[in-house]
């Protein structure tokens, strides 16, 4: 951390000190009893007034408003709930992508002060990055669950500060314990993927470990982040899973569990998967009216199917509209939709959406130390290359996660080659293994 403290810090010296310096007035055992009352003085006083490094943006734009600073202020705890984290690693989403470029500003502005509605307030500087891998360093008064030492992972709620930064601080509700077995470049692939999976497989699907033992999934876009966490989390739980996803990504679902596996770049897609049985949940990853379209009619009509998609039109439409214009617009959306598709053919349509959860990730720790769940790295990239990783995560066509090494610690996925960036790395030979 770069610490830069205030010169103002010593105007609490005796004021006779500055105006006769020169003449060295002042006597060496005052300044003993200054340097004593100093040590008497929290950390946390002076942590106040310490700048950390961190990305950020200060309009929206493209990845040329990325900018790296020494001069934000370090984070510090203001609710009694909260704990202050070093972030060791991060990872990117398209999510940040999104964010980067204005995605859900007015409503994530809403969320971060109800008052903005009245007042003119800017968000920025912005910090990016909704995973995090760290170790806690500080606790308010009221937190139970964890202790300064502590190596936690967590998803970070988007109208929060992110984890492109040496610090941030969260609830202890927004936290979890790290699994043991991975390390923190390992760790920070998994919170944002997990919640967002776990949010629209249980939350929206209504799915869990005890029903799935009969239950057919199919899942678009099943080579990226979700798409990868889903296929393990489904395998764990019992349930058939069928993937699309590119040709060159086959080799990585199927060594996650996937049972079909359809390449949409071999021909039309829909007409692949009609050839198949019907499905009990759809999981979409990938969005559009006709992927919506001929997912819809591969559910099985009338037995309680549910179609799910992660690409809602909500952010867009409040961007685009105002919030209640863009509010009324998506409700309107949503309610026709589910009531069309209930009234003729018995399936339930709905919209998942990501949501940071301390618990979940819990339960996701047991699994992944249990050797249920691995991690599926793409690329790593130390923090001077943060500008990089966003080019990469921009590309599309993922095949696991893009993860930024923070804490300058060394670690066994960046040791595969000479530093980072380390592209297409060993974690995806685990993954093809794991379950042979």
């Amino acid at each position: 951390m770069n610490q830069h403290y205030p010169v103002f810090t010593f105007s609490c010296l005796p004021l006779f000190f500055h105006f006769n310096i020169e003449v060295f007035v002042l006597p060496v055992s005052l300044l003993c009893v200054y340097a004593s009352i100093l040590t008497l003085v929290p950390s946390t006083f002076f942590s106040r007034f310490s700048f950390m490094s961190a990305w950020v943006i200060d309009q929206y734009g493209t990845n040329e408003v990325l900018r790296v600073s020494d001069e934000i202020m370090m984070p510090t705890i203001n609710l009694a709930s909260e704990v202050l984290i070093k972030v060791e690693a991060a990872s990117l989403n398209p999510l940040d992508i999104s964010m980067r470029g204005g995605y859900g500003a007015t409503l994530l502005k809403l969320r971060r002060d109800p008052m903005s509605v009245m007042q003119n307030d800017t968000e920025f500087p912005l910090i990016l990055g909704r995973d995090v891998s760290g170790v806690v360093v500080e606790c308010g008064s009221q937190v139970t669950h964890f202790a300064p030492g502590d190596e936690v992972w967590a998803a970070v709620p988007p109208w929060k500060q992110g984890s492109l930064a040496e610090y941030l601080t969260l609830t202890e509700y927004e936290v979890s314990h790290k699994p043991k077995s991975l390390s923190h470049t390992e760790a920070a692939s998994v919170p944002y993927v997990a919640t967002t999976a776990l949010s629209a497989l249980v939350n929206a699907a209504g799915l869990c470990s005890d029903n799935c033992s009969d239950k057919r999934v199919l899942i678009t876009g099943g080579s990226g982040g979700v798409g990868t966490f889903s296929i393990q989390l489904l395998k764990a739980w019992g349930a058939h899973v069928t993937v699309t996803c590119a040709g060159n990504a086959e080799g990585l679902v199927r060594g996650l569990g996937a049972d079909e596996v359809v390449d949409y770049t071999a021909g039309d897609v829909a007409a692949q998967l009609e050839a198949t049985e019907k499905y009990d949940v759809v999981l979409d990853n990938v969005g559009g009216v006709d992927t919506e379209r001929w997912a819809l009619g591969l559910l099985r009509p009338w037995s309680g199917a549910k179609y799910v998609t992660l690409v809602s039109p909500l952010l867009h439409s409040t961007d685009a509209a105002g919030l209640v214009e863009g509010l009324g617009r998506s409700g309107c959306s949503l309610h026709s939709k589910a009531l069309q598709n209930l009234l003729s053919r018995g399936v339930f349509y709905r919209w998942g959406f990501y949501a940071p959860d301390g618990p979940a990730l819990d339960e996701v720790s047991a699994l992944v130390d249990a050797g249920k769940l691995l991690p599926v790295v793409q690329a790593c990239f130390p923090f001077s290359q943060v500008p990089q990783a966003f080019q990469r995560v921009e590309q599309g066509h993922a095949r696991g996660k893009t993860v930024i090494s923070v804490g300058g610690q060394r670690d066994p996925l960046s040791e595969q080659e000479e530093g980072c960036p380390v592209e297409d790395g060993g974690r995806h030979a685990r993954a093809q293994t794991a379950h042979s």
